[in-house]
């Protein structure tokens, strides 16, 4: 982590507060006595099996064909639970992302759930963001993919909905500005009204109260799964190649071809941020790898080749329908923050502040 990341600061020893705060936050997790993890997740397996009781599937399990994802399925299914897996297509899939999740859920044996989302919205809601000049371009995909997995387990009154997020891997706080509030449904909606989209007609949104319905009268709970885990990284992606036919990629989050041209060509040159640095800054933290392993991972661009930068522009500007002077002229812009137009984000920050007071008071008394 530097100084791209606004709110940085470094104590006597060198150590920044990206750093102190991740172990402060995440040590708990990781480095959680063995025995009492185990019993942790014990008593969470037991849980979700008496709350699935006579139903086709007793959890939900999100998959992008990222590591983290498809690690939770194969943990999932040697705890014997019953999953359906879920996956939310919005047109970017790689071919290896689409190999890797057949290969998982072929050989665990498990149903599959694809939402498709309509090409021609979400292409035009894409270009409501672009022309919005805003970062978090990833909102539409992020915010789909959770109401997406709400919704199937309304649908088969599934309690619980377990996810790859985890602090081991990626627990250290975003710098402010790298990204936006993913449940901010008014934000997505306002963006697509200044460019004449009038409804959302198939895109699956969902706002704060969306949230607030499905987690508190519906009773959802959305779990952060591989920290009831000794969760490596590295081992997982091992055991993955070995026994699932899987295939990694070069960065995070680069099993789709939009937020790999996303992460590698635009936010460096549009919005100067690369998010290489809190990536593997959190594997440094949490002992995965070494800082001089870390340092040499940000060597060069973030991609894996200069061919493969010109080869997913050039799929990007035919699927966009740009031209690659409009490509210039929009990373020529200058960026505009989320909070410039309509947004959730004050009631969102209302509503965390009332639950930390209860939980902080249920906890005094």
């Amino acid at each position: 982590m530097d100084t791209t990341a606004s709110d940085i600061t470094f104590d006597e020893q060198g150590v920044c507060n990206y750093c102190t705060e991740f172990l402060e936050r995440s040590s708990h997790i990781i480095h959680e006595d063995p025995v009492q993890k185990e019993a942790r997740l014990n008593a969470l397996v037991s849980k979700i099996k008496e709350a699935g009781r006579g139903k086709p599937y007793d959890c939900i399990v999100g998959v992008s064909g990222g590591v983290d994802s498809s690690w939770t399925l194969v943990e999932v299914k040697r705890l014997g639970l019953r999953p359906l897996a879920v996956h939310m297509d919005n047109g970017w899939n790689s071919e290896l992302a689409q190999n890797n999740i057949a290969n998982l859920v072929n050989t665990l044996g498990v149903d599959l759930y694809t939402h498709v989302i309509d090409w021609e919205e979400y292409r035009a809601l894409m270009q409501a963001f672009f022309d919005a000049d805003v970062i978090d371009i990833e909102l539409l995909y992020d915010n789909a993919m959770l109401a997406v997995n709400y919704q199937q387990a309304n649908k088969y009154g599934l309690k619980y909905i377990l996810a790859g997020t985890n602090q081991a891997t990626e627990g250290m706080r975003m710098p402010p500005g790298w990204n936006w509030l993913k449940y901010d449904k008014k934000n997505i909606v306002a963006l697509a009204r200044r460019n004449g989209i009038k409804s959302l007609d198939t895109f699956p949104a969902i706002g704060i109260f969306g949230y607030i319905y499905y987690q508190y009268f519906r009773r959802n709970r959305w779990l952060s799964f591989l920290d009831y885990l000794p969760y490596n990284k590295f081992y997982a992606l091992n055991e993955l190649e070995t026994n699932y036919g899987y295939k990694r990629y070069p960065f995070k989050h680069y099993e789709s071809i939009f937020t790999r041209f996303y992460q590698g060509y635009i936010l460096p040159r549009k919005f100067g941020v690369d998010k290489r640095k809190l990536h593997l800054a959190t594997l440094v933290a949490s002992n995965q790898m070494t800082r001089d392993e870390a340092i040499k991972g940000l060597e060069g661009i973030p991609y894996p080749t200069q061919q493969g930068i010109e080869a997913d522009l050039n799929y990007f500007l035919k699927k966009m329908h740009w031209t690659r002077q409009q490509l210039d002229e929009y990373i020529a812009r200058p960026s505009i923050s989320h909070s410039a137009y309509p947004s959730e984000k004050a009631t969102w920050e209302i509503f965390v502040n009332i639950y930390r007071s209860i939980v902080k008071g249920r906890y005094v008394h």
